[in-house]
């Protein structure tokens, strides 16, 4: 076999197993559920493709049509009352809402231990959902505690496509003054402060947030605030994840201090035509489209993003770090790296016909001449314009 014979197969073997790897993103699947964090109108579209969860360790459900479906994940922030109205315009509907027993729901799932705690399998609805009012496909709403855990399923017609009308509410048992922006968690006066701070990029006026916190058990959670503030119980890396209604997201992942003050400050952007962000974190080996493993959780946010935002179409843009003028190989690479993240996106249920991929080569760089690795980096990226 000649090198370039398998150069050709291993490339060929190390972009199959990142597909593999990447399908279990898929929003058909319940290890790909699309994370809600905030009340809002969304609209979702199913894939039209078969999934591959198994559902068959539940009798109950055995009128589930699982040939096309759609999953949602939701983490209550506090306490309260889930109301919710899904609907399609043509086809039917089915709902199940499963809750979430000890620590793995899929697990759970796959072995028929979560609890159903709602199931509508009637296939003459096109409007499934909880509420207050019930009748036809709206059964009754969900008290939830701080930190429980559901997936809903949504189920339609074999390979349908169709847009689902998503309008989610969270209600609080204790009423949430909106002026209050403050979340205080510490509970010693005299160890350093860790604050995260959210604000509106360009008018710096507050936003309240639904902040995630990953990567310590004291402090995991998911928080509501503008202004947060912590004592770090150990010096450890967190995941931080920022949303706000009608902004784009934003995470941070580092290692943080617990022996000195901190402050991370997210400046979010408004969601408009026009806008672009820089979705930070997928990176690529060097010279390669080929994306790390470690980047593999920020694509599925941005699926995510895209899975609840369906009315939005964008323009993926590779871009290469590279000294001197713009090369053929560096422009392929560019345009090869955008192809695999929009590759990525098609895998895990976002439509073909909502994106577009675009190399840049090294004509578009971040800094125009880098002296440190990151800046190196910062230049070897993946931006997202959103079009009209």
């Amino acid at each position: 076999m000649t090198k370039l014979s398998i150069l050709t197969l291993l490339l060929f073997i190390s972009f199959g197993l990142f597909a593999q790897k990447s399908e279990r993103d898929a929003m058909n699947t319940c290890q790909g559920a699309i994370n809600i964090f905030n009340d809002g109108d969304y609209k979702l579209e199913f894939t039209g493709k078969k999934s591959q969860n198994s559902i068959e360790a539940y009798p109950s459900l055995s009128k589930i049509d699982g040939k096309n479906e759609l999953w949602c994940s939701f983490v209550a922030g506090f306490s309260g009352e889930l109301t919710f109205k899904a609907s399609v315009k043509h086809n039917y509907l089915q709902m199940v809402v499963f809750q979430q027993e000890k620590n793995n729901i899929c697990e759970e799932i796959a072995t028929g231990i979560a609890e159903i705690k709602r199931l509508q399998t009637n296939k003459t609805f096109k409007t499934v959902g909880l509420d207050y009012q019930i009748g036809d496909g709206v059964l009754y709403t969900l008290n939830l505690k701080e930190g429980d855990k559901l997936l809903i399923l949504f189920a339609t017609e074999e390979a349908s496509t169709e847009k689902l009308d998503l309008s989610w509410r969270f209600h609080a048992h204790k009423p949430q003054v909106t002026e209050e922006k403050i979340v205080d968690r510490r509970d010693d006066d005299f160890a350093p402060t860790f604050s995260i701070i959210v604000r509106d990029k360009f008018s710096k006026k507050p936003l309240i947030a639904s902040l995630s916190i990953e990567g310590n058990k004291i402090m995991d959670g998911i928080y509501t605030g503008s202004d947060f503030f912590f004592n770090l119980p150990k010096t450890c890396e967190l995941m931080l994840k920022c949303e706000v209604e009608g902004y784009f997201f934003k995470d941070i992942f580092d290692k943080f201090s617990a022996f000195e003050d901190q402050e991370i400050v997210f400046e979010l952007e408004q969601i408009s035509a026009g806008k672009s962000i820089k979705i930070e974190d997928i990176e690529f080996k060097q010279g390669t489209s080929e994306i790390t493993e470690s980047s593999v959780p920020k694509l599925k946010r941005l699926k995510d993003f895209l899975a609840l935002n369906s009315n939005i179409n964008i323009e993926i843009q590779g871009h290469v770090f590279a000294l001197g003028d713009n090369s053929f190989a560096g422009q392929k690479v560019s345009e090869a790296r955008a192809k695999r993240v929009m590759k990525y996106l098609i895998e895990n249920g976002i439509s073909k016909s909502r994106l577009t991929a675009v190399g840049y080569g090294n004509t578009r760089p971040v800094y125009a001449e880098p002296k440190f690795f990151y800046e190196e980096q910062a230049n070897r990226r993946v931006e997202i314009l959103v079009k009209e």
